[in-house]
């Protein structure tokens, strides 16, 4: 049974004070969410959230000198290494956790949009060698990559609005030639074709997401799935390679 005390709160005209405060707050900073904190959480967590939100809305004050470009507030976690920070930018309520790695050396940079998060312990790379600089990470407006996920962006990646990436993803968008096996692997070559994330996708956990890849809008990634071929609209992908294994409704075939 749930607590008189929410029960009555809830049926007297929606969440208290602080919480509609906090939800105007988050609205206007975070733009294009609809967004609500939720009533049942106690003032004493809200204030947690706040302070720790804060610190990392001071740090991102504190970088924006170094940054390419920077909208509305940033927020940045302990521990956050931005490399090459000229080549990086950020939409309005960025959000990049702790332990963040971002390497933004390459032709593109990085580019976050409006209310991306880049959840803990992520790694960005742009560029793996001196000698041949890669290309670089764009992520549309909405979306997130989650906890430990890895990044290589030499080839390209680019991330469309509202995707939702799980935890421990990885993207690479660089393959090694190893055909001639008289030779070293590392002197044949590289090839870089990138990889494109439409528009609502979501990529579950520990998905694997291999160069030259197009995963197209509304599509699902199960966890655990490496992706080798383009996927298209709206269905739902999972195994090792990705097959079908269903689509999302009608739209799938609309």
């Amino acid at each position: 049974m749930a607590d008189p005390e929410v029960a009555e709160m809830v049926g007297s005209g929606g969440a208290p004070l602080p919480h509609r405060a906090l939800t105007w707050a988050v609205r206007r900073v975070r733009p294009g969410r609809a967004y609500t904190v939720d009533p049942t959480i106690s003032n004493r967590s809200l204030a947690e959230i706040v302070a720790r939100r804060a610190v990392m809305a001071l740090r991102g004050t504190l970088r924006r000198p170094l940054l390419a470009e920077t909208r509305g507030v940033l927020f940045i976690g302990n521990r956050v290494s931005i490399r090459n920070p000229h080549l990086f930018r950020a939409g309005r309520g960025v959000v990049i956790d702790d332990g963040v790695i971002i390497d933004a050396l390459g032709e593109w940079g990085v580019a976050l949009g409006d209310g991306v998060t880049i959840a803990a312990g992520t790694i960005i790379k742009c560029s793996g060698v001196l000698w041949s600089p890669g290309k670089g990470l764009i992520v549309g407006r909405g979306s997130s990559i989650g906890e430990y996920s890895f990044v290589g962006a030499t080839g390209g990646v680019r991330i469309g609005a509202n995707v939702l990436c799980g935890q421990r993803v990885s993207f690479h968008s660089e393959n090694h030639a190893y055909d001639d096996p008289e030779r070293l692997i590392r002197d044949q070559g590289l090839s870089r074709r990138g990889i494109e994330i439409d528009d609502d996708c979501w990529i579950g956990s520990g998905a694997i997401v291999l160069d030259g890849v197009r995963i197209e809008r509304g599509a699902v990634v199960a966890a655990g799935t490496v992706v080798t071929r383009s996927v298209d609209p709206y269905t739902v992908v999972a195994g090792v390679p990705a097959h079908v294994i269903g689509r999302r409704g009608q739209r799938a075939n609309g």
